[in-house]
């Protein structure tokens, strides 16, 4: 099988050296994983000819963009809104696309040993394909409220960074980073929020896994909350993706 990851930019990204790594682990010599970086998702369907894949990731911020260019999408996915994994079907030299969602069940695996009541309410920073892949589990698994924030709100429901004040800390006892902010190599950056309401009773979550430990987590840690990285989501969200891939295949 010929398999792949494509992006904007992907240096930061574990996805390959996971796969590969299971592939010798299992003496799979046939199967390879590339990352495959482009500028426009314009032309995925050439990508996918000329490599003949069988499957890939989608990460940023090519989440939503794809959705026009697959045949099919699976209705949880359709729900969502966003897409992360796509199985290739191939007929001769013609192929269809199809497109799921595997951060939702990454997400979930993530997220439950560390939910409790009092996180109803939660604040997620960033309104992208990973945002709604999160929003769509935390309320239609554990009913949650959710608050957005973004540096460039979209409409009445998304308030901006600025925005973000003591009382919105203390009254959101989840707090999740789905930007890409604090991302290898540019790990010094972080999305600015007031810190004087932060508890033990918070839990930050960043989507990030590298580096480990973001700034984020860093400063949400130094004022006492439980911080979660997104190592857990990723190596969950690709066992999903391999479970798809193998459906049916040749």
């Amino acid at each position: 099988m010929q398999l792949g990851l494509i992006g904007k930019t992907l240096a930061h990204s574990f996805s390959k050296q996971y796969f590969n790594d299971k592939f010798k682990q299992k003496a799979l010599s046939k199967y390879s994983y590339k990352n495959f970086e482009m500028e426009t998702i314009d032309t995925i369907r050439d990508l996918v000819q000329e490599h003949r894949l069988d499957g890939f990731n989608v990460t940023i911020p090519y989440k939503e963009a794809i959705l026009p260019y697959l045949d099919h999408i699976d209705s949880s996915a359709q729900e969502v809104g966003a897409i992360n994994t796509v199985k290739v079907d191939w007929y001769g030299n013609d192929f269809k696309l199809t497109g799921y969602n595997t951060d939702v069940f990454g997400f979930h695996q993530l997220i439950k040993p560390f939910f409790k009541s009092r996180h109803e309410r939660i604040l997620i920073l960033g309104t992208g394909g990973a945002a709604k892949a999160v929003a769509y589990l935390l309320k239609k698994q554990y009913g949650a409220t959710i608050m957005y924030a973004s540096r460039q709100p979209t409409n009445g429901d998304v308030i901006n960074w600025g925005d973000i004040n003591d009382n919105v800390i203390h009254f959101h006892k989840m707090i999740i980073n789905t930007t890409p902010l604090g991302t290898f190599p540019t790990i010094n950056e972080t999305p600015s929020l007031p810190l004087n309401k932060v508890t033990d009773e918070h839990l930050f979550v960043d989507l990030i896994y590298n580096p480990k430990e973001t700034l984020f987590l860093k400063n949400g840690k130094a004022k006492g909350a439980v911080i979660l990285n997104g190592l857990t989501m990723l190596h969950q969200q690709a066992e999903k993706a391999w479970q798809i891939w193998h459906t049916n295949a040749s």
